[in-house]
């Protein structure tokens, strides 16, 4: 099992930008890099960027950049409900980029989510966290829903395939895929090798005032058919007068997530794949994650690994 580096803050000085997912600005790169591999990341997760980028050779040249730093792009992020009346055309057109843009850099994975749009944005269950409802969620999905998303997952699987691509459909709050039942439903009904699961449990942890089931029933029923795995860890603060929950994002030796649980059931389901460090999003991200990466191999020495 090898470490990605799933960045989510990218500040660092003098650069403050600040954009999810991204690094900081080109010249301020060599230097990031250089510490970003010298915490033992094997790579890091990009995003496909947009069209105009590709047709640019910018995304191509960013590639090279990391690979040349010895942080090779090993997983591209697409997203969106792909099935959805109005926003499933953009989140295609989004994951098949993705796909093209992960061979041309030589990624093995493409990553996607299918959040959905909220129906009442502002309105109970749209921020998606910590809430007693869920716009989105798969308890508001039909058959007719889980149909029509596998019948196009399953032509980008095999567009996946014809690359040598995985797709890893990420367990995500607010979306069809949201724990591991309605997951492992969608992947059945899809039935191709390439896609797996991304069995976020922090996304299953703090997407109810309540988690629909524990880290530890999710981690299980979902290792055998991962292909790619966010790892972050949350600190739960829970205010019953007001039916809601509040998280932290904090380090994964640090959080209410049993991590040490967690890879070893994915060890012991024979995962080959990235973990990915789905880093911090305040304070000094570098340390944290470092932290992070530290833990984590730590916890694969004890078992052998």
């Amino acid at each position: 099992m090898k470490l990605c580096y799933a960045l989510r803050r990218g500040v660092f000085y003098p650069s403050q930008q600040d954009l999810f997912g991204t690094m900081p600005a080109k010249e301020h790169r060599p230097g990031y890099l250089k510490l970003v591999k010298s915490y033992g990341f094997d790579g890091v997760e990009i995003p496909a960027g947009n069209q105009t980028e590709m047709d640019a050779g910018q995304t191509r040249d960013f590639g090279k950049e990391l690979k040349d730093a010895g942080l090779p792009a090993l997983c591209v992020r697409a997203g969106g409900p792909i099935a959805h009346h109005s926003a499933g055309a953009e989140a295609r057109a989004r994951l098949e980029r993705a796909i093209t843009v992960a061979a041309d850099l030589g990624a093995t994975v493409v990553n996607t989510t299918f959040v959905t749009p909220a129906t009442n944005p502002g309105g109970l269950g749209s921020d998606r966290r910590g809430e007693v409802i869920s716009q989105g969620g798969s308890r508001m999905a039909s058959e007719a829903d889980f149909d029509a998303t596998a019948k196009h997952l399953k032509h980008f699987g095999k567009l996946a395939a014809d690359r040598g691509l995985d797709i890893s459909i990420e367990v995500h709050q607010g979306s069809i895929a949201d724990n591991s039942t309605s997951t492992l439903h969608l992947l059945d009904m899809v039935g191709l090798d390439n896609v797996g699961a991304n069995p976020d449990l922090g996304n299953i942890y703090w997407h109810y005032e309540f988690p629909e089931e524990t880290n530890e029933k999710a981690i299980v029923a979902l290792a055998p058919r991962s292909t790619y795995w966010h790892c972050k860890n949350l600190r739960r603060l829970h205010i019953p007068e007001l039916n809601k929950s509040w998280f932290i994002r904090v380090p994964l030796d640090d959080g209410d997530i049993d991590y040490r649980f967690a890879i070893s059931a994915m060890v012991d389901a024979g995962y080959k794949g990235y973990l990915a460090v789905e880093g911090s999003n305040l304070g000094d991200q570098l340390f944290h994650d470092r932290r992070s990466a530290e833990y984590v191999r730590s916890v694969l020495k004890d078992l052998g690994q």
